[in-house]
């Protein structure tokens, strides 16, 4: 039987989802431009770490689709177009779609309607979704996507599939970090910026997935256009 490494291969792997989820951040909130480059040891020298734990997040960073490796000059941050965006929107609809037809046969994890815990969990969505949306209205885009990720997974988390829960909110980051790229030549982003949580979470809670599907329809058409017009000028 192999001997366990013990709490020093835990502490490496903590550290390493750390750097990823610290620089992860960085992107979303801007502070890492597209094509930005750096190496190993930059970001190893700015966090004080040694370079293994740094090297394998920007690898896990690159196999999401947030960095390019470049195997003489180091990393740079993805550089996303508007046809990238509509991707990820369609990718992301194919797998809301799944959610909702779970939902609509019953094949779904979430108990049945009025249970307790579902309403419990619905409760804290929809309180998610509240923050979200006066983000959005404030046009405070690092809020907001905050808000709107732990919105995402823990609604998709009521369906009980743990793979589409973290497929989804993979997509979601991918799709924020090129939103950001495109948002951040708005000087004002209020009443630009999508806030339909509360109707959304309402409609799944009703069974109402007709009403879901147009409120997701319509978020979608709405994202694309926006990003396509900042795109675009």
């Amino acid at each position: 039987m192999p001997r366990s490494s013990g709490n020093g291969a835990v502490t490496r792997s903590t550290l390493r989802q750390q750097i990823a989820d610290a620089l992860r951040d960085e992107v979303l909130a801007g502070r890492l431009q597209p094509g930005q480059e750096f190496t190993v040891k930059e970001i190893a020298d700015q966090y004080g770490v040694s370079a293994t734990p740094v090297r394998e997040a920007l690898v896990d960073l690159s196999a999401q689709g947030l960095l390019d490796a470049d195997q003489h000059r180091g990393f740079r941050v993805h550089e996303y177009s508007a046809e990238d965006f509509r991707g990820m929107i369609e990718a992301r609809d194919l797998v809301i779609e799944g959610m909702f037809h779970a939902l609509t046969t019953g094949q779904h994890a979430s108990g049945q309607p009025g249970d307790p815990r579902v309403a419990a969990v619905l409760a804290g969505v929809r309180r998610r979704g509240e923050e979200a949306q006066r983000a959005a209205a404030a046009g405070d885009l690092t809020v907001l996507i905050g808000y709107d990720l732990r919105f995402w997974r823990e609604l998709a988390a009521l369906f009980g599939n743990p793979y589409l829960a973290d497929f989804l909110h993979r997509l979601r980051v991918q799709t924020w970090v090129c939103a950001v790229q495109h948002l951040s030549r708005l000087r004002d982003l209020r009443g630009e910026l999508w806030a339909g949580h509360t109707e959304l979470v309402d409609a799944l809670g009703a069974r109402d997935t007709d009403t879901a599907r147009s409120i997701i329809a319509g978020y979608n058409a709405h994202s694309i256009a926006l990003i396509e017009r900042l795109a675009s000028g």
